[in-house]
């Protein structure tokens, strides 16, 4: 059997347990009285109905679109003039490619030069100054007992506050290796909690990656979209260690789904960021701090196409909710209304033929909640720039971040956890459901907002 043969085959099957997926969870949701399997995994979150989130999502595909179609033109008059083509198409294979062109050319950026200052080991240690620096607390190295590890290349960690004690401990296993779960995720082992007045369970996390190289962490270097990565899933591993909730089941990441990757979103602006980067970030054979001027050319090359990417991210979110939302009498095709909904909302053709949304797996762990991606960022968006912006490593930011949101996991409303933070503003109540404020959003990708 051929490997395209192979491919094909793979692709239909999850297709088919897909829709096998659909129907059971449809059939369930009926027998317990909700329409769709949307409305029943929606209903808990601060969206409280699908009406409320496709609402949202189309606010947001409406003010992205202007901004999008001017980035495809971009993409498109530089293919053309390129290739010396008066005509042509821009095809959807071409995005990755001229983008990369383009901001190479704009920003005379190598994908090897910014890696040669980000070896995994440095990488490792900015999350320590990081945590230092805004929480007042150190990691420590443990020993791991005989048969405690996974595997040799784990490493064990404790967080700890020199008034508190250990906060919590963090299993780091962030190298490739075949067999291994693949991608990265973050992993509550044990949840925190209250014992008695004096004794409390202590958080156990692990922080799981796949960054390819050498076994030796040392002759690890990560690309820019690792490191921001990594700090995305430490954002998690944060929110779980330094959780102080009475109960388990509120422990950390244990909070409604449109919440849940807040912290995370929020931390990837601290790896971009410079005061924080130049902490940590040293050439791998000169020690040589990088360059301020290296990281605004990163910084404008994020920006280039940024609606494009927020524009994918809705689609995939539109997808997500249109799948397992009400569905009609006949049976759903499922790539007609993949195909149906690129092209109403985004600036991409769909090529006929093709399936892209059989290969997405967060429809099969992130039903009907992929929108909650685009709550976080508009909430980090808006904690960053009214919390964090000015001064992202002080002890002051670090404390109401910690006092006001990271340490009551889902043990408080989340609506009253973002309003006691930030002050009136970050939410806007539609519906009977609670919907991010994009402002800030807005303000960060220039886009127009009525």
């Amino acid at each position: 059997m051929s490997e395209e043969t192979l491919s094909l085959l793979q692709a239909l099957v999850f297709l088919i347990s897909l829709l096998l997926l659909v129907m059971r969870l449809l059939r369930c949701m009926q027998i317990m009285g909700y329409k769709s399997y949307a409305e029943f995994a929606v209903q808990p979150n601060m969206a409280s109905s699908p009406e409320v989130v496709m609402s949202f999502l189309l606010e947001m595909s409406e003010m992205v679109r202007p901004k999008a179609d001017k980035e495809f033109k971009r993409i498109w008059d530089f293919k053309r003039e390129k290739n010396g083509q008066i005509n042509g198409d821009l095809d959807p294979w071409d995005e990755a490619y001229f983008t990369g062109l383009m901001k190479s050319s704009a920003y005379s950026l190598d994908s090897l030069v910014v890696a040669s200052y980000f070896p995994l080991t440095q990488c490792i240690e900015g999350l320590k100054v990081l945590v230092e620096l805004l929480f007042g607390v150190t990691f420590r190295s443990i020993p791991l007992a005989p048969g405690e590890s996974w595997h040799t290349d784990v490493l064990k960690m404790s967080l700890y506050h020199p008034e508190e004690g250990d906060l919590g401990y963090l299993y780091l296993d962030l190298n490739s290796r075949t067999g291994k779960y693949p991608g990265c995720a973050h992993f509550a082992i044990k949840g925190g909690r209250r014992i008695s007045e004096t004794e409390y369970q202590l958080p156990v996390v692990a922080l799981v990656c796949n960054f390819s190289g050498s076994r030796n962490s040392a002759a690890v270097r990560l690309n820019h979209w690792e490191v921001e990565t990594l700090f995305h899933e430490f954002g998690h591993a944060l929110h779980s260690l330094l959780s102080r909730t009475d109960y388990q089941h509120f422990s950390g990441t244990r909070v409604v789904l449109d919440l849940a990757e807040t912290p995370s979103n929020l931390f990837e602006y601290y790896a971009w960021d410079y005061r924080v980067l130049k902490t940590f970030a040293r050439h791998y054979s000169t020690g040589e701090v990088i360059p301020e001027k290296l990281v605004e050319s990163m910084q404008g090359a994020k920006k280039m196409f940024a609606a494009t990417e927020l524009q994918r991210q809705i689609f995939y979110a539109l997808i997500d909710q249109t799948l397992f939302g009400e569905q009609p009498s006949s049976p759903m095709d499922t790539i007609s209304v993949v195909a149906d909904l690129k092209r109403r909302h985004t600036s991409w053709k769909h090529v006929e033929g093709t399936h892209w949304h059989t290969r997405f797996s967060h429809l099969l762990n992130y039903g009907a909640g992929y929108y909650s991606y685009l709550y976080a960022k508009c909430f980090a968006a808006t904690i960053w720039q009214k919390i964090c912006q000015d001064d992202p490593l002080s002890l002051a930011t670090g404390s109401a971040l910690r006092t006001k949101f990271l340490q009551h996991g889902g043990a408080k409303d989340p609506a009253y956890l973002l309003s006691d933070l930030l002050g009136d503003g970050i939410l806007r109540y539609r519906d009977g459901g609670i919907v991010p404020d994009t402002t800030s959003l807005c303000h960060e990708m220039d886009l127009v907002k009525d």
